[in-house]
Formats: structure tokens, C-alpha cells, sequence
């Protein structure tokens, strides 16, 4: 068997400015029924966001539920200047999150307890839970960037909440998946027959060369994040170029598939919804009798 080792693993930093005077530049911003393209190119200064209760904060917003596209997640891509930070960051009681560092430092305290995250870092806080957020600061402390994804919790009678955890992604070997050779491979932060999950947020990783084989056409909605490397994407009937910083973001059943077409590994951060029963009723709410 070849040997598919990921010894590398590198993080775009974030995005920001604002492109020159001149013609408008075609940088292959896409959004259809089905799925959207949002280039790092895209994501510029004036289309930032500030929340509530943060302090020298801002984020990109990359996805927010929507009626009729993807309607389970939202996805933030977060910097913090040195020092910054929240001490009430989530307004939602309902709201679980993942958050995953890029760049610089964070102090994440959740129920008093402080855990201190650099690049790769991973973070899940279930909902409900009490946590604070702040960049590291001092000396040569840079801005952090960090990913945000936040789901509502889906209960379910008899299964226990899940509890949080720190780890990180090099901390993380990844799996190969089947009939591959090693050269597609996920990072797996919670055990996939780990019930008390109802979404999780993951790395998958395609060796150069290295492809995903057919058309995947599934339920589970999906915001993936180019983290390292290069791509083409099959988006519903339309091929893409992706590379670092690029997000795509697909509602359920939309057709996928992937190549690696750079010289190194091609990884992405990828949010899916998982492990509960599909609402029948309009607007997604679970009636019950």
C-alpha cells in the first residue's frame, strides 16, 4: 500500500482590503439554487460584520440558514485583534459551536476552565454552555482568526448531550478512507457513531492526484472551507477552481465531487448535519402527537 503521510498542513491567513479603482474583476463569485461560491477574493473589508457584546472584533459572514437553500448552520470567519474578545459571545441558548483557530492565539474558557488554542486548534461547546473567548496579547501577539459554526442542538429523548472538548488538528491523525490507497483521508473530530452528534465538522484531505470518485448526492448540507492546497469541484453541473480561502457552501442533495490538482495536499473544512430523523413538517419544526 502507498504511503500517503500528511506531514504539512497549512492555513490561509484572512482576508480583507479592498481591491483598486479599475474595471470590476470577475473572481468567480457564484450563487445558485443550489449551491454558492464565495472567493477569498470576495471577501473584502466592507462586507464585514460586528457582533453584539465582542470587542475588536469583526467576521465575514460565510452562511446563515436560509428558507428554501441551506437551513441548519451559519459559518463565521472570525478575527480578533490582540486582546479583543467576548465575554457573552453566544446569544442563542440552542446554539452548539465549532470553533476552529488559523491564526494566532486564543483563551477559550468554558465553565471555568481555560484552554489556550493556536493554529489548528479545535474547539467543540455544546449548547448552553458558558464560555468567553479573548486574543492573546502582548509582545509580538498577532490578530487571531478562527472559524465559527453554529447549529442548534436537535435533543432527543434518551440520548445524553454531548460534552465539550479540546483537541487539535495536528493532534488528529487522519483516517483513509475505503478502496482509496491512502489517498483520501478525513480528520474525525467526533466518532461518527457518536449519537449524541447531530452535525459535525471535520478535515478532508486529498493527496495530489487524489480525487473523490463520483457524484456524492446526499441529504446532508455542507460548508466546506479551502484550508490548503488546490481543486476542482464538481458543484451540482458545474466544475471550479478552489483554492486557499475559497468557501462553498451546498444545500442538501446538491451533486459533488472533487480532484486535488496541486502539488501539495488539498484540504478543506467541511460541516455536515448529521445522526437525526427529517422533520416532516413546513419550516423544518418536529411536531409532536
Amino acid at each position: 500500500m502507498t504511503s500517503h503521510t500528511l506531514t504539512h498542513r497549512t492555513y490561509p491567513p484572512a482576508p480583507g482590503g479592498l481591491p483598486p479603482q479599475g474595471d470590476i474583476a470577475d473572481d468567480g463569485a457564484i450563487f445558485t439554487e443550489a449551491y454558492a461560491l464565495i472567493p477569498r477574493a470576495v471577501m473584502c473589508d466592507i462586507v464585514t460584520s460586528f457582533l453584539p457584546h465582542w470587542s475588536g472584533m469583526r467576521a465575514w459572514v460565510l452562511a446563515r440558514p436560509m428558507t428554501g437553500f441551506s437551513e441548519t448552520f451559519s459559518h463565521y470567519l472570525v478575527e480578533v485583534q490582540p486582546g479583543g474578545g467576548s465575554t457573552a459571545p453566544e446569544p442563542d441558548g440552542n446554539a452548539q459551536a465549532v470553533i476552529f483557530v488559523t491564526h494566532g492565539e486564543i483563551d477559550l474558557n468554558m465553565a471555568g476552565t481555560s484552554f489556550s488554542l493556536g493554529a489548528g486548534g479545535y474547539a467543540y461547546i455544546p449548547a448552553g454552555a458558558d464560555w468567553t473567548i479573548r486574543a492573546m496579547d502582548g509582545g509580538d501577539a498577532a490578530p487571531a482568526i478562527f472559524h465559527w459554526i453554529r447549529k442548534h442542538y436537535v435533543a432527543v429523548e434518551g440520548v445524553s448531550h454531548p460534552e465539550p472538548f479540546v483537541i487539535s488538528d495536528h493532534e488528529t491523525d487522519p483516517i483513509q478512507m475505503p478502496d482509496c490507497d491512502g489517498i483520501w483521508a478525513t480528520t474525525r473530530f467526533v466518532d461518527p457513531a457518536d449519537l449524541r452528534h447531530d452535525m459535525h465538522v471535520n478535515i478532508v484531505t486529498l493527496h495530489p492526484g487524489g480525487v473523490i470518485p463520483f457524484a456524492e448526492t446526499h441529504v446532508m448540507e455542507h460548508g466546506l472551507f479551502v484550508l490548503q492546497g488546490q481543486g476542482d469541484y464538481l458543484l451540482n453541473r458545474d466544475w471550479v477552481t478552489v483554492g486557499p480561502g475559497d468557501f462553498m457552501w451546498l444545500r442538501a442533495f446538491c451533486p459533488q465531487a472533487c480532484r486535488s490538482t496541486g502539488e501539495m495536499p488539498f484540504r478543506y473544512l467541511l460541516y455536515k448535519d448529521v445522526n437525526r430523523h427529517m422533520p416532516l413538517s413546513p419550516g423544518g419544526l418536529m411536531r409532536a402527537g
